[in-house]
């Protein structure tokens, strides 16, 4: 067989839950990682030969526990591991292994992979690249790239974060109820950080951070399939989806930012705006609400509005406000702002805008809307010098330039 494909998409699909498994086996983190890299090593020299197992994961869990166990062995200089003739034919050990995968069993492991990788000792910049490196199996260079940074610095950032967690008092044990749900709060908010390093990329680094945002919906999709009847991670992967759903339309072929408004919304992708409406729309059902789910809805009526004219600005209006008793924020009142503006107008808006000026004043996005209102206003000087600060702290030249065009349209000197 020469097209390998499937072979690569079953390692990356199995990849979470048999390294989840390893690491229960071998309660660390490097020695896992080891075991499960030689089992994809027998994968790769095994399945072309004598065809995929009946069950991957289990596997490459039993194939890596093998590993494992043959690397301590050699270090007290006893038996090798058994011949590839013996460990290609695995059926009934596999099978029984299998068996004994079941839910629960899946859901902790997965999930204490993922929490050790969000560990709370972590700088958020460290738990995103130990994920991707240890959960999603992207190589360094890879993360290096999305991260713009250089790959030797990556790796050092990936090798502290696994020194820390070595050093951490982590628990191997199956966590209860509570600590379950605790956990589960810490992957949701690190999967969306993920999502977000890869949506809040402008210009060139958009292509490069790209993959993050597919990276981060796949592990909501692998957090649906463990917790099915949990309305906020239905509501994080929708909130994915419909933010993922736009990224053809929202910059131009020069790289510069198009506002939602002005999108080609053709270019929407209908498919993933589908699975993230069924899904919110599944998540309300439960009478659950939460932030991931508010902020979804929102999402929501965006997808479904084909005009900008047709947008429900009053149900957005009403659902940051949920979403501000919910989840007190200065920036989510600044994006209510933008509802009430559409809604009650520029006076209104920049009523709810100004008082936030003590905890926003190093925000670029508060001084890019408070230019805005003050420029609808008919406060030019004001709206000048609110568009300068706001050019001043652009994280992007995309920004920067976005916010020069508005500086520009006031005419006069900037």
């Amino acid at each position: 067989m020469t097209d390998l494909a499937w072979i690569d998409t079953a390692l990356t699909s199995a990849r979470p839950q048999a390294l989840g498994a390893l690491l229960r086996y071998f309660r660390d983190l490097d020695a896992a990682e080891e075991a499960f890299q030689n089992a994809c090593l027998r994968a790769l020299k095994s399945w072309p030969q004598n065809g995929p197992p009946r069950d991957p994961v289990a596997w490459l869990i039993l194939v890596g526990r093998n590993a494992g166990l043959d690397q301590v062995r050699r270090q007290a200089r006893q038996q090798p591991l058994p011949p590839e003739a013996e460990v290609s034919d695995l059926d009934d050990a596999e099978d029984a292994l299998a068996e004994r995968l079941d839910g629960a069993h899946y859901r902790d492991d997965i999930l204490r992979l993922l929490f050790i990788c969000c560990h709370p000792d972590l700088p958020a910049t460290q738990q995103i690249g130990l994920a991707l490196r240890i959960v999603s199996g992207l190589s360094v260079r890879q993360i290096a790239r999305a991260f713009l940074v250089g790959e030797a610095a990556m790796e050092q950032r990936i090798t502290r974060a696994k020194a820390r967690i070595a050093k951490a008092d982590v628990a191997f044990e199956t966590p209860g109820p509570v600590e379950r749900s605790e956990r589960l709060a810490a992957v949701a908010a690190m999967v969306y950080l993920i999502f977000n390093e890869g949506y809040s990329a402008g210009g060139e680094a958009a292509a490069e951070r790209a993959p993050l945002c597919a990276e981060a919906i796949r592990l909501g999709r692998l957090l649906l399939r463990l917790f099915q009847a949990e309305p906020e991670i239905m509501g994080l992967t929708a909130l994915m989806l419909l933010q993922h759903a736009r990224a053809a339309a929202r910059f131009d072929a020069g790289g510069q930012i198009i506002l939602m408004d002005d999108q080609d919304r053709s270019l929407w992708n209908p498919a993933m705006i589908a699975e993230g409406l069924a899904l919110i729309d599944k998540a309300l059902r439960h009478r659950r609400p939460g932030p991931y789910q508010v902020q979804a809805a929102i999402a929501a009526l965006h997808a479904r509005a084909a005009r900008p004219a047709d947008t429900d600005w009053a149900q957005i209006d009403a659902l940051y406000a949920t979403l501000e008793v919910l989840q007190p924020s200065p920036v989510v009142t600044l994006n209510r702002a933008v509802a009430v503006y559409k809604v009650r107008g520029p006076e209104a808006a920049l009523a709810m805008v100004e008082p936030l000026a003590g905890r926003l004043s190093g925000y670029f996005h508060f001084h890019g809307l408070k230019g805005a209102l003050l420029r609808d206003l008919g406060r030019a000087a004001e709206a000048r010098e609110a568009f300068a600060r706001a050019i001043a702290l652009a994280h992007t030249p995309a920004e920067a330039a976005h916010i020069r065009q508005h500086l520009d349209g006031l005419g006069g000197a900037a």
